[in-house]
């Protein structure tokens, strides 16, 4: 490893000086990374504006990677272009590698052929970045060491036959260039904050010293500041701390705050929700201002993950082939669908419509057919299917691909009518620039399938980090290497555990780990990762005139300890202001008012929707019952895959109901049940609607649970099948209800049997106690105007069939047990009953689930009744508000 020590050295005052004569002084910096090179020119800018200028030439900084291309582009303008490989964009690079490795004898074995060929951009662009190519396949290694020395030969034999070259290259093949006239050389290059200097850059810049051309270094200018370490509970409350700190020295007058966050890229979103609430706690408020924060998170999000962006992959998803509802339920609501703006309301509610009707997986036909009441919706539809006929089949270029996919999207209305803010402006340019180069994919992939060039834009969506361009902020939130080099008013360094600081060693794969160590790279040895990461500390200590670096002591379960790169220092307190949260704020003030939200009106008819369920619910919640029924709530649907649980029980009744309704009780089974089993089981699919193959398989499914319940039958004594599926009026409090009786059997010996068909877990043993569960068939006992001896689930799942119950008697049923007083269960069954009708009616609506827990994990009516505010139903590791 060569840092470049005798390169003369020049201090950060005289360097500034230079920049400001502009393109006289006939100078470049280089940095290591686009944030450098952006800081570097910020600097400079603002030195400018406080001597009074107001115009002045922008400095030339600028990383490493783009000087070299900027020379190669130089180069084709001369007499060596006719010489000079052509320049594959990333993507064609990724093209190539996926060539490689599929031509090769592990490429059916791979589980992601792109993820692997994009590792392999990565080892080929380590290995020529530390001048270890060469070594590749000569020492020995592993399997996958062994395949890629192997995908790397024939990637480089494709690109010399094409005459191309690759990024990790290209500083090998402009070096040579250096002498050429044609090239726009500067006389001196100032490499900036370079904490290592690798042996392509140190190559390079060997080259640049025999042309000429002067190389000296530059770093930013120490600061003798105080360092306080601290200690937190958690990472969360760290982090909390670390956004109070930054906007308490934003308030005394900082103008530069700097936050380090390891792992940014993992908890990015929870940095901005944090902050943004801190920063402005108002900011998710209605009708509060659209300003820029007063923070920048250095790290971007993929291109995939923004609306627009994702809105635009999901058109062509959708013309192309099938996709999950819930994607197509996103394009719906989209704003960047045409018309969107004047069908907003229309389009909801057709998206509650169409998650009861559509499938799990639609196509744009079978979406076209489905929408109603959206015509807008409807006509950008239909557009884009006559579009996306004409273009199916066969191959074509990438090219074609990328002019057909504008098509689409233009079809579609895509991105709408409303005017574009300034960040979805950004994101589709840079949309449109992924586009482009999908169509660039043409000079190494001359012909591919609709489902392959789809396959590559949204790689390259996904791969293509992106932030949209803000006005520059005064707090910077960076990831730990990217903070090398900066300098601040104040530093904050979190998350600098034992386990976390220094880096752990990161071995690349591909590359057999003792070529990697021989070359000095930092993460292939826990020494050299040791070394960079003292460097990197001590500059952050040298960074700013206040540093805080913080650890958390807790991770889950795990104790953590600090960093023993920062234990050294002793542990302090900083001042940090706290800004509360508006909600704390209110009830910190202690105006308060209580109102009892637990009781509305009382019910104003004696029959209300919702039929016996509403006793449930009561039982179960009296808030549900009183969302449901009175409120009209209910969550909104998901389309499954197949029949859902619905539409499985519809089956499993209409199948009993076919099924009594010919064996007319237990005489029927003396015969043979084989004809009358098929007859119901094709009602029952029939009546369903189903489609193949779902139809075939739910026929043979339902014929085979009705023959293994017959067998539960004919072990009973003499009975007859006096009902099925029959509706009734109830009356509980005073309420008048609607119930369906699943069956009715008449015993031989006497009196009547109430069935219920469940195909879960049931047990009549939540009928017991106050609010009991399933109240259904002991209200239908207590409404029965027939002599009821037993009150019944028959539990229809296959391999666990039987009868569990109540009865009157001993023994009149297998596995109904005996009530050991019936008239006492009769009597408990109208207390509970009545209470529960009597608290509907009466307008109880209190948030009190009977089983917490188990009660709202499933309730679909989490975010109307908010009961997690109050308990933790959802688990102790979930978010809280944002206040």
């Amino acid at each position: 490893m060569t840092d470049g020590a005798e390169f003369p050295d020049v201090q950060k005052r005289e360097l500034l000086s230079r920049l400001a004569e502009g393109h006289a002084a006939r100078m470049v910096v280089l940095t290591p990374n686009q944030r450098l090179a952006h800081e570097l020119a910020r600097e400079f800018h603002e030195a400018q504006s406080a001597k009074g200028l107001i115009a002045w030439e922008t400095p030339d900084v600028m990383p490493f990677r783009a000087f070299v291309e900027r020379l190669y582009e130089d180069a084709l303008y001369s007499d060596a272009a006719p010489r000079l490989p052509l320049l594959l964009t990333s993507v064609q690079e990724w093209e190539l590698w996926q060539t490689a490795i599929r031509a090769s004898e592990w490429g059916g074995m791979l589980l992601s052929l792109p993820s692997t060929a994009e590792d392999c951009r990565r080892a080929w662009e380590l290995a020529h970045e530390w001048d270890i190519a060469g070594a590749l396949g000569t020492l020995p290694g592993n399997e996958d060491a062994r395949a890629f020395a192997e995908w790397a030969k024939s990637y480089a034999r494709r690109c010399d036959k094409d005459g191309n070259v690759d990024s990790s290259r290209l500083p090998d093949v402009v070096a040579p260039l250096l002498g050429e006239a044609a090239l726009a050389k500067p006389e001196l290059l100032i490499a900036y904050g370079y904490d290592i200097v690798p042996p392509q850059v140190r190559n390079f810049f060997d080259a640049c010293q025999r042309h000429g051309i002067a190389v000296h270094r530059c770093a930013a200018q120490p600061r003798e500041g105080r360092v306080c370490r601290l200690a937190f509970a958690s990472a969360r409350e760290e982090l909390e701390a670390v956004a109070h700190w930054a906007r308490a020295r934003l308030e005394a007058g900082a103008k530069r705050v700097g936050v380090v966050v390891p792992e940014l890229g993992q908890r990015r979103k929870e940095v901005a929700r944090v902050f943004a609430r801190v920063m402005d706690p108002g900011h998710n408020l209605p009708g509060s201002g659209q300003t820029a924060p007063p923070f920048n998170i250095s790290l971007g999000a993929p291109l995939a993950d923004y609306a627009l962006a994702r809105t635009a992959l999901g058109v062509l998803e959708l013309a192309t082939g099938e996709m999950p509802f819930e994607q197509a339920s996103r394009l719906i609501r989209s704003p960047f669908v045409g018309g969107a703006a004047a069908e907003f309301s229309v389009r909801s509610l057709l998206d509650v419509m169409l998650r009861r009707k559509a499938p799990a997986l639609v196509t744009l036909g079978k979406l076209v057919a489905l929408i109603d009441g959206a015509p807008a919706l409807r006509r950008q539809l239909e557009t884009l299917f006559a579009l996306a006929r004409e273009c199916a089949g066969g191959e074509r270029s990438p090219h074609d691909w990328g002019r057909h996919f504008s098509a689409f999207l233009e079809a579609a209305g895509f991105p709408g009518e409303r005017s574009l803010d300034s960040g979805e402006f950004q994101t589709l340019a840079k949309f449109n620039e992924a586009l482009a180069g999908l169509a660039k994919l043409e000079r190494v992939a001359p012909r591919m399938s609709c489902t392959r060039a789809l396959a590559r834009l949204r790689h390259i969506c996904a791969a293509t980090l992106f932030q949209p361009e803000t006005p520059d902020a005064p707090i910077q939130v960076l990831g730990v290497l990217e903070s090398a080099g900066l300098e601040f008013d104040a530093l904050w360094v979190s998350g600098l555990s034992d386990e976390a600081w220094p880096l752990p060693t990161r071995l690349n794969p591909f590359i057999p780990p003792a070529v990697q160590r021989r070359a000095g790279i930092p993460e292939a040895s826990a020494q050299a990762t040791l070394a960079r990461g003292r460097r990197i500390t001590d500059g952050w200590f040298a960074a700013a005139n206040e540093v805080v670096v913080s650890h958390p002591l807790m991770e889950k379960d795990r104790s953590l300890l600090a960093s023993p790169l920062i234990s050294s220092i002793p542990p302090g307190t900083p001042e940090t202001a706290v800004h509360a949260r508006y909600r704390d704020l209110i009830f910190a003030a202690r105006r308060i008012e209580t109102l009892a939200d637990g009781r509305a009106l009382a019910l104003p008819t004696k029959n209300p929707r919702g039929g016996t369920r509403i006793l449930s619910d009561q039982a179960a919640c009296p808030f549900r019952a009183f969302a449901r029924h009175r409120l009209g709530a209910e969550g909104l649907e998901e389309p499954a895959a197949g029949p859902d649980a619905r539409v499985r029980g519809q089956l499993l009744h209409t199948l009993m109901k076919e099924l009594w309704g010919e064996l007319k009780g237990s005489d029927g089974l003396r015969e043979d049940c084989g004809p009358a089993i098929e007859r119901a089981a094709d009602a029952a699919v029939a009546a369903a609607k189903l489609e193949q193959p779902f139809a075939a398989l739910e026929r043979k499914r339902l014929a085979k649970l009705a023959r293994e319940w017959l067998e539960v039958e004919r072990a009973r004594h003499a009975f007859e099948v006096v009902a099925t599926e029959e509706k009734r009026k109830l009356t509980v409090a005073g309420l008048e209800l609607n119930g369906r009786i699943d069956r009715m059997d008449r015993l031989a010996s006497g009196g009547h049997v109430l069935i219920d068909y469940k195909t879960g877990r049931p047990t009549p043993n939540d009928w017991l106690g106050e609010r009991p569960e399933d109240p259904q068939l002991p209200l239908y006992a207590l409404n029965a105007k027939e002599d009821i001896a037993v009150v019944a689930f028959a539990k229809l799942k296959t391999g666990a069939m039987r009868y569990m119950g109540f009865s009157e008697g001993k023994e009149v049923i297998p596995g109904v047990k005996s009530a050991v007083d019936w008239d006492a269960l009769i009597a408990s069954w109208r207390k509970e009953l009545e209470s529960l009708g009597s608290g509907f009616a009466a307008g109880d609506a209190r948030v009190d689930p009977k089983n917490v827990l188990k009660t709202c994990r499933y309730c679909d009516l989490q975010p109307l009744c908010r009961v997690y505010e109050r308990v933790n139903a959802l688990g102790d590791d979930q978010e809280d508000g944002d206040g």
